[in-house]
């Protein structure tokens, strides 16, 4: 690929910011093509699914999708739902200072962009993108290779902690009616994100409670319950079998209930055959 050939995409909330980091790359890579320019990660998925872009600039806070978020989505879409033989996109992580999350980036060789740009650092981050994308037919080689080490690093980046330690939660209490009914949490089977609610699911009750998803994960035995999905925890002791169709694509079943719950390519690696 040629560096005149070379697109991106910009996922930033902020507009100003937007504007400022395309003014900086217009400086440090002229040949450079923005092709899109979004405010939020659902679409920042969808305009990458549909652009196909070389290079994403994904802010890590974003309303909706977090950028990490995000890229996880997208990766977990590339191979059944992107363009065929294309590689992954070159990732880029845009934050506000953060030592800890630069930490975690360079940790993971990921690279990232701070906010407010700066224009020394933007310089080295183009310098390797133009690398990467000079070697378009190894990069086609080594795709599937690629997504999943881009997987792993995005698992190793969301599972960093990011907040104190809780106490681990023992009871969800649930409004049912004008009653609080308190649900061990040893009776659950999972947890599922649907619109501004929680679906908690036992093996005769289903409850909604208000807690987002992510503000339960720290509150919950990682061992115990596995994310299996951006919006699905799952009681691990409660899995039957996993299946995969078609299309590649995982599912899982539970004892004693007929429902499919979709497992994300993200956290495929938790079903391996020992």
């Amino acid at each position: 690929m040629s560096q005149t050939s070379a697109t991106a995409l910009i996922a930033e909330d902020e507009p100003l910011l937007a504007q400022a980091l395309q003014a900086e790359l217009a400086r440090a890579w002229p040949a450079l093509q923005i092709v899109a320019t979004v405010g939020d990660g659902a679409s920042a998925v969808a305009q990458a699914l549909a652009l196909q872009p070389d290079v994403l600039f994904f802010d890590i806070r974003m309303p909706g999708l977090s950028g990490l978020e995000a890229a996880a989505e997208l990766a977990d879409q590339w191979v059944t739902d992107g363009p065929t033989g294309k590689s992954f996109p070159a990732l880029v992580f845009v934050t506000a200072y953060d030592q800890y999350a630069v930490q975690a980036f360079e940790a993971q060789a990921v690279d990232y962009v701070l906010k407010p740009v700066q224009a020394d650092r933007l310089a080295k981050t183009v310098s390797k993108l133009q690398l990467a994308l000079a070697r378009p037919a190894q990069a086609a080689i080594n795709m599937e290779a690629n997504l999943e080490k881009a997987m792993a690093q995005l698992r190793a980046l969301m599972a960093a902690p990011g907040s104190p330690a809780v106490a681990p939660l023992t009871v969800i209490q649930a409004s049912v009616g004008n009653a609080i009914r308190m649900v061990p949490i040893d009776e659950v089977l999972y947890f599922e994100a649907a619109d501004k609610y929680v679906r908690v699911v036992t093996a005769s009750h289903e409850y909604l409670i208000r807690t987002p998803l992510k503000d339960l994960l720290p509150q919950l035995d990682s061992t115990t319950f596995w994310q299996v999905h951006r919006g699905t925890l799952v009681h691990a002791a409660a899995i039957d079998a996993v299946h995969r169709d078609d299309a590649g694509k995982l599912h899982l079943t539970l004892r004693g209930r007929t429902e499919k719950l979709p497992v994300s390519r993200l956290y495929a690696h938790l079903f391996k055959a020992m």
